[in-house]
């Protein structure tokens, strides 16, 4: 997993989403190395170069994985990944190729005071999607977001912001640095150092974002059995609503849900990011074999 070693700059995720727009209009299997490379204002050379760097991917490969055909593989293949999770037993701090993650839901006194007297420290990190916005209180992580050219950096704070209204914040990006080094480095990823994570929400909220911590790297499942795994099987709207809400993205794979087409209905950041996110980590499965 080489290729991941280095947090890459703001502008190759600038040039990936670019990437994506140009495959939504023109379908992988149409895909021209030389006329895509071109419409992005880079040679061949370059553009295999970002791929490589940035996912590990040729782009090729990358278009397939961004497609809607891959979503519907995804769940091909694993049709009952949540089912699977559970009957081997498999945990968010035991399962190959996926984030190690610990998390601690915070008691309902402090969800309805929303964080009244609680500190937090709230900075800005480079990522492979873009500026990631992070939150975050002594016990870990409490709210991960992006900022691009149509987010600001203050927009997507205010946005975390707001789960916690009466909480305390000071923004200190060198304290932001070390919680961002082991999320994005699937080389860091370990059960000696796991992402810690603060969660906050209703209980039917925790319930889905637990859920979804289920779902391993390179799979994906449907709002459906969201809604059916946690005993809610008529829920799937109310399922979605809690999808988009889940406060700490990425680490908490809300990108992992898809419609039950395959489709990728909606994310909180950008569907192109959550395209960017399921090719990224296609490149990490890729990789680990």
């Amino acid at each position: 997993m080489n290729q991941h070693l280095t947090l890459t700059p703001d502008s190759d995720y600038d040039t990936i989403r670019a990437a994506i727009r140009y495959l939504s209009e023109n379908g992988p299997d149409r895909t021209d190395l030389a006329r895509f490379a071109r419409a992005l204002g880079l040679s061949e050379r370059q553009l295999t170069d970002l791929f490589r760097r940035w996912c590990g991917l040729s782009p090729k490969s990358f278009a397939q994985a961004v497609a809607l055909d891959h979503a519907k593989s995804l769940l091909r293949e694993k049709a009952n990944v949540l089912d699977t999770t559970y009957e081997v037993g498999l945990s968010s701090t035991s399962r190959l190729h996926d984030l190690f993650v610990t998390y601690e839901a915070m008691p309902p006194g402090v969800f309805r005071t929303g964080g009244a007297g609680i500190d937090m420290v709230w900075g800005v990190a480079p990522s492979p999607f873009g500026l990631a916005v992070v939150t975050a209180t002594d016990y870990g992580i409490s709210g991960l977001g992006f900022a691009d050219a149509e987010t600001s950096i203050d927009a997507a704070f205010a946005d975390l912001a707001n789960r916690w209204p009466n909480a305390r914040f000071n923004r200190n990006d060198a304290r932001i640095a070390p919680l961002m080094s082991g999320i994005f480095q699937p080389t860091r990823w370990s059960a000696e150092h796991p992402v810690r994570l603060v969660l906050i929400g209703t209980d039917f909220e925790v319930k889905v974002w637990e859920t979804l911590l289920q779902i391993p790297c390179g799979t994906a499942t449907t709002y459906t059995d969201v809604a059916r795994s946690i005993g809610r099987p008529n829920a799937s709207r109310a399922v979605g609503a809690a999808v988009g809400k889940n406060p700490i993205s990425f680490v908490v794979p809300c990108h992992r849900v898809v419609g039950s087409s395959g489709a990728l209905t909606g994310y909180h950041w950008g569907v192109p990011r959550k395209r960017a996110i399921l090719g990224w980590e296609a490149g990490v499965i890729s990789a680990a074999h």
